[in-house]
């Protein structure tokens, strides 16, 4: 798929160094044609499957192809309710899945979900997958943990250096997929961007092993290909115990206004 002018892009996901199979999942839309493109920009999606790996690659698999289709379908003057509808829609798919397909009991993903719109940007997340705003020299997390640990932080009782290392830092407090409701964060009003900021969606698996000081540093100093391979180098070299995914997405207007 070509991209349009407007954004440098770029995505990777690896399945590490110690599983056999990749329940991670990554994806870049655009609408076809230039009229839904105006309307409703691009989105960008990463989610990360639990439940075994057959049911954790179904389950990312069943989230992304919802959300691109519930997303592309919906009328475009509402991002932030298509996005929780897309939501809800997966959220529902697989649980339809998992109670047709019994040894997948238990199986849901992580998701975070941006759409963008020229400079506003929409996003929609559950779970401990996450994203992140790059401005300057400063990187913002723009999504909190759904996790038993990011529970402890919130509330005081561990820092988050700490956390990090938490040996009950991999269980979720919500997943899509897992539970009855869709317990999704989306913010009511937009970010607004600048030229220039780069927005990095990624897993657990990349953000346990690669601190924010380091992803600052490489996303400013690549481009987004070679920042994405940098990254994912580096949490394989701290052993890579889970799959590794990231996208990049680096606002690049080039001083034009619009696309």
């Amino acid at each position: 798929m070509e991209i349009r002018p407007g954004i440098e892009m770029a995505s990777l996901s690896d399945v590490g160094c110690q599983r056999e199979n990749n329940e991670d999942l990554t994806s870049y839309w655009e609408p076809q044609s230039d009229d839904e493109f105006q309307r409703k920009g691009r989105l960008a999606v990463v989610a990360d499957g639990m439940g075994g790996y057959e049911g954790g690659q179904e389950a990312s698999r069943l989230a992304v192809e919802t959300i691109e289709d519930v997303y592309g379908h919906e009328p475009a003057n509402d991002p932030r309710g298509a996005l929780l509808k897309a939501f809800r829609a997966a959220h529902e798919r697989i649980r339809e899945y998992a109670e047709s397909h019994p040894e997948f009991h238990g199986m849901g993903t992580t998701c975070t979900a941006l759409a963008l719109n020229d400079l506003h940007l929409y996003f929609a997340h559950i779970g401990d997958s996450r994203l992140y705003l790059v401005r300057g020299n400063a990187i913002l997390r723009l999504t909190r943990d759904h996790s038993y640990v990011g529970r402890l932080v919130e509330s005081g009782v561990l820092r988050s250096e700490e956390a990090e290392r938490h040996p009950q830092r991999h269980i979720l407090t919500a997943a899509l997929g897992a539970g009855t409701d869709v317990a999704a964060d989306a913010p009511t009003s937009p970010v607004t961007l600048e030229n220039g900021d780069i927005l990095v969606l990624c897993t657990d698996g990349l953000w346990s092993l690669v601190q924010e000081s380091e992803i600052l540093a490489i996303v400013t100093s690549h481009d987004a290909s070679s920042g994405c391979a940098e990254l994912v180098k580096l949490a394989r070299q701290r052993t890579g115990p889970d799959n590794i995914t990231v996208q990049i997405l680096r606002i690049s207007f080039n001083g034009a206004s619009g696309h």
